[in-house]
């Protein structure tokens, strides 16, 4: 099933992953827009979007004239944010879907 949301939803879920697992670390500077724009075959203006974003939830600090830099805090409040998305929006289908299989979450750990 294609991705439908905006690429800039897309694009930031990118950073925020990146962010999460400690590929872009806390008080480390963000690529440009303009290269990660390049690295993603973006849009310069939608790697913006995706970035300002960042910046109105506060999880990124501007140095006018240097880059962007990820706050401290950032990866926490991003896993935070994420997992309660998932617990609220993807888990219900999947618990649901384990209960028709007959699936028990003991099989889940087993596979593992």
């Amino acid at each position: 099933m294609p991705d439908t949301r905006p690429v800039y939803l897309r694009l930031r879920e990118r950073i925020a992953a990146a962010i999460i697992d400690g590929r872009y670390a806390e008080g480390e500077m963000l690529p440009s827009v303009r290269a990660f724009a390049a690295e993603q075959g973006a849009n310069p203006l939608t790697v913006a979007k995706a970035y300002q974003q960042f910046q109105a939830d506060g999880l990124i600090r501007v140095q006018r004239g240097v880059g962007m830099f990820v706050r401290a805090g950032a990866a926490e409040t991003l896993r935070d944010s994420e997992r309660a998305q998932f617990m609220r929006e993807e888990w219900p289908s999947i618990r649901d879907r384990m209960a028709r299989l007959g699936i028990e979450p003991a099989d889940l750990l087993d596979e593992a």
